[in-house]
């Protein structure tokens, strides 16, 4: 297991996030990034999209929709990393993961683009 702070952590989310190229980003809508040290009890998760997808989103949606949320688990990646940099590796494909099902793309797409 890797030892890094929490705030080590939300640093290396936040530059998971810096990474997305501005013309994705300035398409994301209504979606917020948090981290979490643990999933729910019983899921073996790195991160976890909740909300509608753009892709399934109305006109009617947005009147008193909360945002969709991203959550990126702390523990279950320091447990599965050998090293900080596995780690930021790590937090970048899960960041992209999670915003790819913000875009409507499910996981047997993002396997056969290669995003495991």
């Amino acid at each position: 297991m890797v030892e890094m702070s929490r705030e080590e952590f939300e640093d290396a989310v936040r530059d998971a996030l810096d990474e997305i190229p501005d013309e994705l980003a300035a398409m994301m809508d209504n979606v917020v990034v948090l981290v979490e040290d643990d999933p729910p009890p019983g899921e073996d998760l790195l991160g976890l999209y909740e909300g509608t997808p753009l892709t399934e989103r109305t006109s009617f949606w947005a009147a008193g929709s909360l945002p969709d949320r991203i959550t990126i688990y702390r523990n279950p990646t320091l447990e599965l990393c050998e090293d900080r940099d596995d780690v930021v590796e790590e937090v970048a494909v899960t960041v992209v993961h999670e915003i790819a099902h913000h875009f409507g793309i499910d996981d047997d797409r993002l396997h056969a683009l290669g995003w495991d």
